[in-house]
């Protein structure tokens, strides 16, 4: 029988988020983190986001403004129309909602979550995200994907009947990285 995270009990689905967010957040804190280089499975420049421009500056630069609202709707849009159907989930901390998109998919209801996955990447990619990173291994794919002061990490885990498909972004911002630093913090204190 295939464990779809949709199924777990809460307990199980708490710990998986907490799992989740914490590594959106060391993903944030090591992408923020970085003044360069490279990525070691594409060999592309890693992107810099340690700025001090404020929220938003990118985003003008580039036309448009994303707050959460729309980052919510164009990976919602993006992922419905591949086949995908948003799970229930735990939600993003009331702390941090202006900062943070929690996305996962229903396993349950996916016939194909590899397609529907490289779809939704594709149809973001065709919405003006720029994929930054990639990492493909043993079963688990991650992009990176790049907008207007927002990161996404688009991930989909196939390993074993265990699928799990989520989409979190966040907002590079130092406003936001503040934020994330601080939960962070206290999360380590709650332990």
């Amino acid at each position: 029988m295939r464990k779809v995270m949709g199924v777990l009990p809460a307990r199980a689905r708490s710990r998986a988020w907490g799992r989740a967010a914490a590594a959106a957040g060391v993903l944030l804190l090591v992408a923020g983190c970085g003044g360069g280089g490279s990525d070691k499975e594409t060999g592309a420049a890693a992107p810099s986001s340690g700025s001090s421009a404020p929220a938003g500056a990118g985003a003008q630069a580039e036309g448009a403004s994303l707050d959460a609202a729309a980052v919510t709707k164009e990976i919602g849009d993006a992922a419905t129309a591949a086949g995908f159907t948003k799970k229930a989930s735990d939600g993003v901390p009331p702390a941090l909602k202006s900062c943070m998109v929690d996305w996962a998919v229903d396993g349950e209801k996916a016939t194909d979550s590899k397609k529907s996955y490289d779809d939704t990447v594709a149809a973001l990619a065709k919405n003006g995200w720029k994929e930054s990173r990639s990492f493909d291994q043993k079963g688990s794919v991650i992009k990176s994907l790049d907008k207007s002061g927002w990161t996404l990490k688009a991930s989909h885990h196939g390993q074993g009947g265990y699928i799990t498909v989520m989409f979190i972004a966040t907002d590079s911002s130092p406003a936001c990285e503040k934020l994330f630093q601080e939960d962070l913090e206290k999360s380590k204190t709650t332990q």
